[in-house]
């Protein structure tokens, strides 16, 4: 039997007031595979914890096939949860291991043929009289998985299951995972903070940043249709290029957005989405253009609805199948904190303590509730302050764009692009997607 689970509002804070998860609703059907995407912190493995039983929910509620369950014991829920560490017991065989939760449900019972069916199908028979001491990590988590599936849950938990692992065995598991979890059509929560498992495991994922959901849907809808700035930044490889922009559009002319030195040209007649940016008149934006939007050929070549803009190749990375060539096009990335700012160094000041929270400390607990903070960061410098400090790890050049092997760039080449509009995302200041247009018509006196 598998099983339906709901969350409802549901908020988790720990010491000091920080709230971790923050009034998350989700519904997951029987038999589905959902995944939780997110960087680290952002509440992912608070929630399934929380599902699990291992973490009270302070605020909201829990349902399990429609039934109330914040209060059910951990060992009520029917659950099985697959650790991140393995966590064997040192001193039993992979045997004992699997088949230790099958003793504890039903001491008179014997294990066995439940666990040699469970070894069967991971295809650990050989390994069932070994200790996890003398097992590799594939192996260990493959007995981890076995005592899971042994148990014949009514749902999996998956907590970053594979994070331990090398890229190729990674690779190996990721697709065993899928076709055992389809095979047995028990509901599955994975948790990952890589999106390249997340695309290609999920039913449907849904996106945290700062404990608050940000977007759920399927692989391709979150990939084609991110809701906002950090869905965009989070989804796909290489990242999305996002660059600053400011919407001009006169009542005699094209309408245009700038890039700095270059600007995109949208043509006429215009779409519903680009007549919608009027309202943007003068605002500077969030321009969002994925590697294969982007191609390297001569103005003359354009196809309807491309657009021309020229870069200069700063870096060229070869990937075999293709190549990612990083051009500097004069533009201004938009940053996006969490993905790519660098920490905060240094001891926080002391505050002076205070009785009970202030009006100012409740208005930015609101405003972390609503957005759970700034998306993306537009603001220059000031005058006095100090520069910028380049993201770690930043590669140069503010456009990535891939193309094929064949051709060949060098350093410092002035290469001609084509744009093609109809990929074109646009943010708002706030980072919420306005082209294409949400579901609600933006408000014209916002």
């Amino acid at each position: 039997m598998t099983r339906a689970i709901s969350l409802h509002d549901v908020s988790k804070s720990y010491a000091r007031g920080v709230r971790v998860v923050d009034r998350l609703s989700l519904d997951i059907v029987p038999g589905e595979f959902l995944v939780l995407l997110g960087p680290s912190g952002c509440g992912k493995s608070t929630v399934l914890r929380m599902i699990a039983g291992l973490e009270e929910i302070d605020e909201g509620e829990l349902l399990l096939d429609g039934e109330y369950a914040n209060d059910w014991q951990p060992s009520d829920r029917n659950i099985a949860m697959v650790f991140q560490n393995f966590a064997l017991y040192p001193s039993m065989t992979s045997r004992d291991n699997i088949g230790f939760p099958l003793r504890i449900e039903a001491p008179g019972t014997d294990p066995r043929p439940r666990v040699d069916a469970t070894a069967r199908m991971l295809g650990i028979e050989d390994l069932l009289d070994r200790f996890p001491g003398q097992l590799s990590g594939g192996e260990r988590q493959r007995v981890a998985m076995g005592r899971a599936i042994a148990r014949h849950p009514s749902a999996f938990l998956m907590d970053e299951p594979l994070s331990n692992l090398d890229a190729k065995l990674r690779n190996h598991l990721r697709a065993e995972i899928s076709q055992l979890t389809r095979e047995l059509g028990v509901t599955t929560v994975y948790v990952t903070h890589d999106q390249a498992e997340a695309m290609s495991l999920g039913d449907r994922v849904a996106v945290l940043r700062g404990g608050v959901l940000q977007q759920v849907g399927s692989p391709r809808e979150v990939y084609a249709l991110p809701r906002n700035v950090f869905v965009a930044a989070f989804i796909g490889t290489p990242r999305i290029n996002l660059l600053r922009g400011l919407v001009r559009a006169p009542l005699d002319g094209a309408m245009t957005i700038s890039l700095g030195r270059q600007a995109l040209r949208l043509p006429e007649p215009l779409s519903l989405d680009h007549r919608l940016l009027r309202v943007q008149q003068g605002r500077e934006v969030i321009v969002g253009l994925r590697s294969e939007a982007v191609r390297i050929a001569k103005p003359a070549a354009a196809r309807p609805g491309e657009v021309p803009i020229s870069g200069l190749v700063e870096h060229v990375e070869f990937q075999g199948h293709e190549v990612l060539v990083h051009f500097n096009t004069g533009s201004s990335p938009a940053v996006v904190p969490e993905l790519e700012a660098p920490r905060l160094s240094g001891r926080p000041a002391r505050r002076r303590r205070r009785e009970g929270p202030t009006v100012l400390d409740r208005l930015r607990e609101r405003a972390g509730a609503l957005r759970a903070g700034p998306v993306v960061v537009l603001e220059d410098p000031p005058d006095d302050g100090p520069a910028p400090v380049p993201p770690e790890g930043r590669l140069p050049g503010d456009l990535v764009v891939r193309t094929t092997p064949d051709i060949r760039l060098r350093h410092g080449m002035q290469v001609p692009l084509l744009v093609d509009i109809a990929h074109l995302f646009v943010f708002d200041q706030h980072g919420e997607r306005i082209c294409p247009s949400p579901a609600r018509l933006p408000d014209l006196e916002e």
